[in-house]
């Protein structure tokens, strides 16, 4: 029998990765429910590919405007917002739902296909680090599977298998380094919109691929690898690994040490998720070690990356922290591709966030998601002289 999927986040790079997975293994997998934010018709093609029965287009307007020109196949349910997201997380046929959906968007979603039995294959960062507290409460209650699609969580997971929590030490993340790893300093106040969303590796939407060359999207790894895995955050190390073939390390008590490799495509780790525990044959070809590589590694620069310090330090201060981090993060990133701060500016728009919102030590869901609000308001709001 198939395993029947539904993929929140069609449209992006995460969809797209997700799609080939599903093209070469469609007697194992089928798609049941997608989604996008406003993409109608990329949603549209991929519904008349996969034969979808349900989508969601989350913007009324795309909605409207899918509607009215009938691109969509007959067979295809079409429906929008907060309410159709839900409701196609929490499919009656699904075994597993894909979030993949960009930022705070995807915790309702995700909260609603857990209460429903679901599995989750988790490739949003974000939806740990604002409610990873309840996120994972609600997993345990509901005895489903959380499957991280990040190659470092994935990586650590698969190391992880046959192995108790007690023997282990400590967790070694992986990151590229970005694009600006080895630019000189002095340089980085000359970084533009363009030179920030060209990765030398992979392949990633531009949000994600500006948090590569800051190193956030390593704090935000950081702090999601804190919920999956119940580690202190001293237990939690980063590396400088250009290749980008190691994906993180699983470093036990006695002092052994287990990798997982793969090339730098996100098909491997989504695969493996949506197929575990089973395996397949992969979708691209795999590292070949007949042919010289080399595998370097060293620690991370602060002083180059320090939206990474900052990640340490929400962690660190708990609470709301992680989700003022995220928040401020995001409006940062965004404001820097509008060309309204500078590269430079990113962390420090992140720091002042974080001085400057009250952190609250245990708060509820919707305490979080109202403190998410308003340090996106901060954020948009915040200027720096030139």
């Amino acid at each position: 029998m198939r395993k029947k999927v539904v993929l929140l986040g069609a449209t992006g790079s995460i969809g797209s990765s997700t799609l080939r997975v599903l093209r070469a293994h469609t007697d194992r997998l089928q798609l049941v429910g997608v989604a996008a934010q406003s993409n109608g018709q990329a949603l549209a093609e991929i519904c008349r590919e996969f034969a979808v029965p349900h989508a969601v287009l989350n913007s009324g307007d795309a909605y409207r405007q899918a509607r009215q020109s009938d691109e969509f196949p007959g067979a295809t349910q079409l429906s929008s917002g907060a309410e159709g997201l839900e409701a196609l997380a929490t499919l009656a046929e699904a075994d597993i739902v894909l979030i993949a959906v960009v930022g705070a968007a995807g915790l309702r979603p995700a909260l609603a296909a857990i209460e429903a039995g679901k599995d989750i294959a988790l490739a949003n960062k974000e939806l740990l680090v604002l409610g990873g507290a309840h996120v994972m409460e609600a997993a345990r209650r509901k005895g489903v599977q959380l499957l991280p699609t990040d190659s470092e969580h994935n990586a650590i997971f698969q190391c992880l298998q046959g192995h108790p929590a007690e023997q282990l030490d400590k967790l070694i993340l992986t990151a590229s380094g970005g694009q600006f790893r080895d630019s000189p300093l002095d340089t980085l106040a000359r970084v533009t919109p363009d030179m920030a969303t060209q990765h030398p590796n992979w392949s990633m939407g531009p949000k994600i691929t500006v948090d590569s060359a800051t190193m956030a999207n390593k704090g935000l790894e950081l702090i999601e690898a804190h919920w999956l895995f119940d580690l202190e955050p001293d237990r939690l190390k980063v590396v400088i690994h250009p290749q980008s073939v190691v994906h993180s390390f699983v470093q036990f008590i006695d002092g052994s040490i287990l990798a997982q490799l793969s090339p730098p495509s996100m098909t491997f780790a989504i695969q493996h998720c949506l197929l575990y525990p089973e395996r397949a044959s992969a979708v691209e070809a795999t590292t070949d070690f007949t042919n010289p590589f080399s595998l370097d590694f060293k620690a991370p620069d602060y002083a180059r990356y320090p939206c990474l310090r900052l990640a340490y330090d929400a962690l660190n201060a708990s609470g709301a922290a992680p989700a003022i981090f995220n928040a401020a993060n995001e409006i940062a990133v965004e404001r820097f591709l509008a060309k309204e701060i500078a590269y430079l500016e990113i962390p420090k728009l992140i720091e002042h966030c974080l001085t400057s919102t009250e952190n609250r030590p245990s708060p509820s869901l919707d305490q979080l998601l109202e403190t998410d609000a308003a340090t996106r308001d901060r954020a948009r709001k915040q200027t720096f002289s030139s």
